[in-house]
């Protein structure tokens, strides 16, 4: 058996790509049509030229050691030569779940972990329970809160699909004794009468003010709200639907009366709802606008989206709700203000304090 590589100039005068099988004592040809080598005049084409070869001589590899994993049932020495970091980014290239942003934030950590150890052209033949312990001991040194978990928890989903793929001779994850450490970070979220605190209090920046206090009511992360325009609010059903940047997810998001009277007139369904300055900017004053309220937290933007989540759930809101307010996939990650709300209302005693005599 044998998948070898080959270049084909068309009658139209593209340079493309096929590949030459040899299976089962029959020849067949498979071109990639999708890769086209571009003229060499010049020292542009010839960088994306190089790219097309690296993805034209991944692709040759992976599709051998499929014919191999399908003939044999062992590992395969064309899965053994597959470079590891170029398998991950192929994976990452035909990937189409929401967590897809995670996946290349997690390649980025790996890829900068074997440039510093000087095996970035690492073969799967080359994959250690020993180095993916090191792996995770690089993540917890330049992590902190749940990154590193949430890091290597992606790193396993592509590595276990390549023992699937039978690139891998066994499951090396078996011998992997190390547990990954890191878990969400402890947040100060506001509470209703916090918000209201805040309403009260003058800011220099009244967009700021307004938008800030608006994500409280709708969950809204810094990047959605700063993008947000007219055309995504429905002010006769008082609904907003959006994209979100970060996942992708479609959200629809009721309107109370408060979020309403935050809005301004609207213009034109391509105005920015809010005209909001740089995210350093918006932080700055959202600080100072927090310490002159009296309010004794450390707040940053993000806190905003907690803090809706947290109130909702402190008034018994479904949790499958509130995921779904939030965008969330499933009730995992939502699951976290559930359990800061059973804090928050085994203190709540903490206010029935009087002076004794």
């Amino acid at each position: 058996m044998s998948v070898i590589l080959r270049t084909r100039l068309k009658k139209n005068g593209e340079k493309t790509f096929r590949l030459d099988i040899y299976h089962n004592g029959k020849r067949r040809y498979k071109a990639l049509k999708n890769l086209v080598l571009l003229n060499d005049s010049n020292p542009n084409n010839r960088e994306y030229n190089k790219e097309i070869w690296r993805q034209a001589r991944k692709i040759c590899l992976q599709y051998g050691a499929k014919l191999d994993a399908n003939e044999y049932d062992v590992t395969y020495e064309a899965g053994q030569k597959t470079i590891v970091i170029e398998w991950f980014q192929s994976f990452i290239d035909n990937y189409t779940k929401s967590d897809k942003r995670n996946l290349k934030g997690a390649y980025n950590k790996f890829k900068l972990f074997l440039e510093k150890k000087g095996k970035i052209y690492l073969t799967f033949s080359e994959l250690t329970h020993h180095l993916i312990e090191e792996f995770m001991e690089y993540l917890e040194s330049t992590g902190t809160g749940e990154g590193p978990s949430s890091y290597y928890n992606r790193f396993k989903k592509v590595i276990r699909n390549a023992i699937r793929n039978k690139l891998v001779k066994e499951n090396v994850f078996l011998y992997v004794e190390k547990k990954i450490k890191g878990k969400a970070k402890s947040r100060d979220v506001l509470l209703i009468n916090e918000l209201e605190e805040l309403a009260k209090t003058p800011i220099s920046n009244i967009q700021v003010k307004n938008a800030f206090l608006f994500s409280a009511m709708t969950g809204l992360r810094w990047c959605d709200v700063k993008a947000l325009k007219w055309s995504n609010i429905d002010l006769k059903t008082q609904y907003l639907v959006l994209h979100q940047a970060k996942t992708n997810q479609v959200v629809q998001i009721d309107l109370n009366d408060i979020a309403i009277k935050l809005l301004e007139k609207c213009n034109s369904d391509n105005d920015f709802v809010f005209s909001l300055p740089s995210p350093n900017g918006a932080n700055k004053l959202l600080k100072d606008w927090v310490k002159r309220s009296g309010v004794s937290k450390k707040i940053t933007w993000h806190d905003a989206r907690h803090s809706f989540a947290t109130n909702l759930t402190l008034l018994d809101t479904n949790i499958s709700k509130t995921s779904k307010l939030l965008g969330h996939t499933t009730t995992k990650h939502t699951q976290r203000y559930v359990h800061l709300a059973s804090i928050l209302k085994e203190r709540i005693t903490d206010k029935l304090i009087f002076k004794l005599i």
